[in-house]
């Protein structure tokens, strides 16, 4: 305040400014910003997708167990925000890649997916990355059941919440659900837990510690809300249905690749990804995907993949993969259908891979939200 501000014109100026904040007089009630307001509303069923692949070899990079955690951690945030639906991990031929086996959420964390010493950031930094990602991708109810005692998981609890609309408390209802098949299935069908009141009942006979996407029955949400009710019935559906049919985003899968060409030829989707965009410091400007050049300009797509490079960038993954290697191309670029730079005139000399997935998903917003 001004010397010479009367008691009145200062009363007068604070008024002014809770009108300006709060965009009503002082006397209404004020909005309570300390809880989160931002819930994923469905609005309708989507058959499209969202790809993002990057190396594991970042892993690597990192000096401390520590810093390797709080990486993942940054790029599941990411994935989650920007509402990704599969995440590949690749190996670039930097890093040591001994386990080739692909992990799908809808099955338990195997033990044999395990190195001879147990942590793996050192010697399979692609394993490393998957465990953690589909860790916090799974519900926080479900993943005693479903991820043994880890070297891995060993800071886990610093890792930052996703807060996915699949990770429901016990008194939020939701038509689907993600649950973990107990113990004592029979010819009366498998309890599975979901975290609710009581385990759910399906009439299917589910081997134990599955991981299973629930959709309820009618009179479910009464009988999860009544004491005095013994049984909520669900039934297993795909873990896309709840995406496909009724537009949630629930959650991204994850899979390994042993090279940057299996990310494309072991793609699930039919007719694989019909748009690829590969990133790079080298590329055009992301923001000439927008414009009226339509060598660069990109319509609809039924699924997207955005493929970041580590620490060397892509041209390394190129180089040191045997099959694109024996493709009429001499440029990485050429394996994809746009090639970009999500941060032209950047201040820093590097851009880091976790950076770069945040940097880039935003650039990429209006291309997403405007598909059709």
């Amino acid at each position: 305040m001004g010397r010479g501000e009367t008691n009145a014109k200062k009363r007068k100026r604070q008024s002014e400014v809770k009108v300006a904040v709060n965009g009503t007089s002082s006397s209404s009630p004020a909005v309570d910003t300390t809880k989160p307001t931002a819930v994923f509303q469905p609005t309708k069923g989507r058959k499209w997708t969202v790809s993002v692949a990057l190396p594991g070899s970042i892993i690597a990079n990192a000096q401390t167990h520590d810093q390797r955690t709080s990486l993942v951690g940054h790029i599941a945030r990411a994935l989650s925000v920007f509402c990704v639906d599969e995440v590949v991990v690749f190996s670039d031929g930097h890093a040591h890649n001994s386990n080739k086996r692909h992990h799908n959420r809808s099955h338990t964390y195997s033990n044999q997916d395990q190195s001879e010493d147990g942590y793996t950031a050192t010697s399979d930094p692609d394993h490393f990355l998957i465990h953690l990602l589909s860790y916090l991708e799974t519900p926080a109810n479900l993943r005693k059941l479903l991820f043994p005692l880890h070297p891995n998981l060993k800071t886990a609890g610093i890792l930052p919440s996703l807060d996915l609309p699949h990770h429901l408390k016990p008194d939020e209802w939701c038509p689907y659900r993600e649950g973990v098949t107990l113990p004592g299935a029979d010819e009366n069908g498998t309890f599975v837990e979901a975290g609710l009141r009581i385990p759910v009942t399906v009439e299917e006979q589910i081997p134990e510690n599955t991981r299973v996407t629930l959709k309820f029955k009618p009179g479910a949400e009464e009988a999860s809300k009544d004491a005095k009710s013994e049984l909520i019935l669900a039934e297993p559906v795909a873990p896309e249905e709840p995406r496909e049919e009724s537009g949630y985003y629930w959650g991204f899968n994850v899979r390994k690749s042993g090279s940057l060409s299996d990310v494309f030829t072991e793609c699930p989707y039919d007719g694989g990804y019909d748009v690829s965009i590969g990133t790079s410091e080298r590329g055009v400007d992301v923001e000439k995907l927008y414009s009226d050049d339509e060598e660069e300009k990109i319509g609809s797509f039924k699924h997207l993949l955005v493929v970041f490079g580590g620490v060397a960038g892509l041209e390394v993954a190129f180089k040191n993969d045997e099959e694109l290697q024996k493709l009429p191309v001499t440029e990485v670029k050429e394996v994809f259908d746009r090639w970009i730079n999500v941060c032209p005139g950047q201040g820093s000399r590097t851009i880091r891979t976790e950076e770069a997935v945040w940097i880039g998903m935003m650039g990429l917003r209006r291309l997403v939200t405007n598909n059709e």
